[in-house]
């Protein structure tokens, strides 16, 4: 069983900056992949952005962005702290949704609870 604890969500103005944590309850090298996924009112839940493949403590691994944030959004994670972050600048109303961290371990799909961002004058 993987607990995910999901930080950083709020309010923030059109073009301002946030940064989502997520907190995974195991080592993430026992992990598969990482990522954030969000879901916006009336809307399907779709991929913001994931890591796969790092391995070890030095290699990044390989990283995929939603065409929609690329240049804006960016996903990393930190080893020691088993967490895994998302630097989101330039942010847009359109951005507003609740996020999520999903992780995979051993072929099991583990979400956190979502954390609400709202991007609104």
């Amino acid at each position: 069983q993987v607990q995910l604890v999901e930080s950083g969500g709020g309010l923030v103005q059109p073009g301002g900056s946030l940064r989502l944590s997520c907190a995974a309850s195991v080592s993430i090298f026992s992990l598969n992949d990482m990522g954030w996924y969000r879901q916006a009112p009336g809307k399907e839940r779709e991929l913001v952005a994931r890591i796969t493949n790092w391995g070890t403590t030095t290699y990044a691994g390989t990283t995929t962005y939603a065409d929609s944030v690329k240049g804006r959004f960016t996903i990393s994670r930190d080893n020691a702290k088993n967490t895994v972050s998302l630097q989101m600048n330039r942010l847009k109303p359109e951005d507003t949704a609740v996020y999520y961290c999903k992780v995979v371990k051993n072929r099991v799909v583990y979400w956190g609870q979502g954390i609400q961002v709202t991007v609104s004058l």
